[in-house]
């Protein structure tokens, strides 16, 4: 099913990130869902560690990497009630959610010199009928730049096909 395929866009950025060969530090995937991401992060070589508010879905994240033989380390929390540890991360990466009031914690979850990939719907019209609908969770145009203000943006693309999102790969200042 294409919704279990990884992100093009988060794909080739965490080869570039492993680039050297495999990666050292570590990793964290918000939302993680069962794991699409994740995988791809502990298969570079990154300690990953993922965070989603269904069990189920965190259990077959875990259990589909027990399967694959890379380590993945989970938890269930609702990150409304729950924060994130500051400082810890690498890597944050974070796709197909958009909670704004999560944006500061997300800044700070990533060490000076780490990575934000970033990849969410944007309130355009979709011609393939996929993601949220509410505007709630839906980025207006420019608006995941203005998110990252003060971070060192790698890359930035806004496209329509095959789905209307925006994705950012930025570098907290050291």
């Amino acid at each position: 099913m294409i919704d279990d395929l990884p992100s093009a866009f988060v794909a080739e950025w965490i080869l570039r990130l492993s680039a050297g060969g495999p990666a050292v530090g570590r990793a964290l995937d918000v939302a993680m869902g069962r794991g699409r991401h994740a995988l791809g992060l502990a298969r570079a070589g990154f300690r990953t560690f993922g965070v989603d508010v269904n069990l189920d879905a965190v259990r077959d994240a875990m259990r589909v990497a027990a399967g694959a033989g890379v380590p993945l380390l989970g938890w269930c929390a609702d990150l409304t009630r729950f924060p994130l540890p500051h400082g810890r991360f690498d890597v944050v990466v974070v796709t197909r959610y958009l909670q704004r009031d999560l944006f500061p914690a997300l800044r700070e979850a990533v060490v000076p010199g780490g990575v934000v990939l970033y990849e969410t719907f944007m309130a355009v019209p979709r011609a393939h009928g996929r993601g949220p609908t509410s505007p709630d969770h839906l980025l207006e145009p420019g608006e995941l730049m203005r998110l990252f203000d003060g971070f060192d943006v790698l890359a930035y693309v806004e496209a329509l096909q095959p789905d209307a999102v925006a994705s950012i790969a930025a570098r907290r200042p050291s």
